[in-house]
C-alpha cells in the first residue's frame, strides 16, 4: 500500500495513560491526595506499535473488547491524543465523532450551538445558517432548537451533534458508538445517512460492539486486543474470527471486559 494512496497513516503508534492506582470517587479528595502527596500512579499501556493505513473511499469497522484500545485508536487519528511514540498523517477534513455534544454550551439555545459547532468544524457562520432547517428536521428538534441546550435529554443533545457533523460529508469520518443514539427511528435515520456515505464512496472508521452493524456498512474491519491489531482484512471474516474468540473466552470463564483503553 502506497504513502501516496492513504488518507490515514498511523506508524508504530503508542499511547500510555499515566493513571491512579486507586479509584478516587471525588475531585475534592483527589486534590487532598495529590496535594499530600499519598496519590500513587500506575502506567497503562493503551497502544502498542500499532501501524495502519486506511485508503481514501475505505469504509473500516474497529471492533474489539472494553478496554481493548479503540477509542484511544480513534482519539489518535482524530490528534485529540498525541502518541508517545509513532506518528499519524491524515490528508483532508477529519471530522471525528468521539462524544456527541462534545464542545456545545450548554447555556447556548440548540440554534447558537449549531453555529457554534459548525465554526469548530471549519464552516462558516453564512454556511450554517443557511443549513440550520436541514440539521433541525434531522434531529427532529423543531420544537426545541431556541430552548438552552441544558434542557435537552442526552438523547436529545446526542442527536443534534450526529446531526451537524454529518451534514455535509466530510473527507474522513470518525465514529464512536454513535449509531445507537436516540430511538430506533432516529437509528434508522443515522443508518441511512451512513448508507449514503458509502454509496458516495466516503471514507469512515466505526467503533462499534454492533457486530451486525460493522457488517452492513464496512467492508474491511481491523480487531484490536490488548491494545494491538491482532486482525486486519475482510470484515466478515474478522468479525467471525472476534466471535469465536469471546465465544471460547466465555466457555472458559475469561472476563470480557476490561479497565481503560476504550
Amino acid at each position: 500500500m502506497s504513502a501516496d494512496d492513504l488518507v490515514i497513516d498511523v506508524r508504530n503508534a503508542s499511547v500510555r495513560y499515566t493513571v491512579p492506582h486507586e479509584r478516587i470517587p471525588t475531585f475534592k479528595e483527589f486534590a487532598i491526595r495529590w496535594l499530600r502527596g499519598r496519590i500513587e500512579w500506575r502506567e497503562f499501556q493503551a497502544l502498542t506499535d500499532v501501524t495502519l493505513g486506511v485508503r481514501r473511499g475505505e469504509r473500516v469497522g474497529i471492533i474489539g473488547r472494553n478496554g481493548a484500545g479503540k477509542t484511544t485508536l480513534l482519539k489518535v487519528i482524530a490528534r485529540v491524543l498525541r502518541p508517545r511514540t509513532g506518528t499519524v498523517r491524515t490528508r483532508g477534513r477529519i471530522v471525528p465523532l468521539l462524544e456527541l455534544g462534545a464542545g456545545f454550551d450548554p447555556e447556548l439555545s440548540g440554534r447558537e450551538n449549531i453555529l457554534l459547532n459548525g465554526s469548530m468544524l471549519g464552516h462558516s457562520r453564512r454556511y450554517m445558517q443557511a443549513r440550520i432547517p436541514a440539521i433541525v428536521a434531522f434531529a427532529g428538534l423543531e420544537e426545541f432548537i431556541d430552548a438552552p441546550l441544558r434542557t435537552y435529554s442526552t438523547g436529545m443533545v446526542a442527536r443534534l451533534g450526529f446531526a451537524i457533523a454529518t451534514d455535509v460529508e466530510p473527507d474522513v469520518l470518525l465514529l464512536d458508538e454513535v449509531l445507537s443514539v436516540g430511538d430506533v427511528a432516529f437509528q434508522q435515520k443515522c443508518m441511512a445517512r451512513m448508507a449514503g456515505f458509502r454509496a458516495a464512496g466516503a471514507t469512515f472508521l466505526f467503533v462499534s460492539h454492533a457486530l451486525g452493524t460493522v457488517l452492513e456498512l464496512c467492508e474491511r474491519a481491523i480487531w484490536i486486543e490488548g491494545g494491538r491489531i491482532r486482525q486486519d482484512g475482510p470484515a466478515p471474516a474478522v468479525v467471525a474470527a472476534f466471535e469465536a474468540a469471546m465465544g471460547t473466552a466465555a466457555a472458559a470463564g475469561a472476563p470480557l471486559a476490561a479497565s481503560g483503553g476504550g
